[in-house]
């Protein structure tokens, strides 16, 4: 879809990745404003502003790691961030407090939560595996955690019929 409206605006790029593009030449603001009109007519937002597209970065790695990748990573969550993203991470901790009104830990947990659902609702792994693929210290870690967010026991959850989860885009 993107690469359709820049097509149509004549505008050059050399890569259009998920969430990025990296134009051949300046453009100027006119053209700025035709692109950021084309993507709202498509359902898409434009982010010019570079601390909203690092927000956005620091939500994707979050993102993939707890959900896409089959284990998490061995280093703390901050040594991950500052080596993927390449800021120091009290940098990247108070941009996103400040944006998005709550911390880059809660928004983890809330990610890992989800996980927990997601495995749980697949029925493939116990809790036990469960806490031990997402770097919980234990059983009654994870379950006070997964408590805490949910006002439920990940046993209650398991037993629940409908197993409600969230939309990753409304966490």
């Amino acid at each position: 879809m993107v690469k359709d409206e820049l097509k149509k605006l004549g505008i050059n790029y050399l890569s259009i990745n998920l969430g990025q593009v990296e134009l051949m030449e300046d453009i100027n603001s006119s053209q700025l404003e035709q692109i950021r009109t084309a993507l709202q007519q498509s359902g898409l937002e434009l982010m010019d502003d570079k601390k909203s597209v690092l927000i956005e970065k620091i939500k994707d790695v979050i993102i993939e790691m707890v959900h896409y990748e089959d284990e998490l990573p061995r280093i703390n969550f901050s040594e991950y961030l500052t080596e993927k993203l390449k800021y120091n991470y009290t940098y990247l901790a108070n941009l996103f407090s400040e944006t998005e009104g709550t911390t880059i830990e809660h928004f983890i947990i809330i990610h890992k939560i989800e996980r927990v659902k997601e495995l749980i609702i697949y029925d493939e792994l116990n809790l036990t595996e469960i806490a031990w693929k997402l770097h919980y210290s234990s059983v009654a870690h994870l379950s006070n955690q997964f408590k805490k967010v949910t006002g439920l026991t990940p046993s209650f959850f398991k037993a629940l019929k409908n197993k409600k989860r969230s939309n990753l885009e409304n966490l």
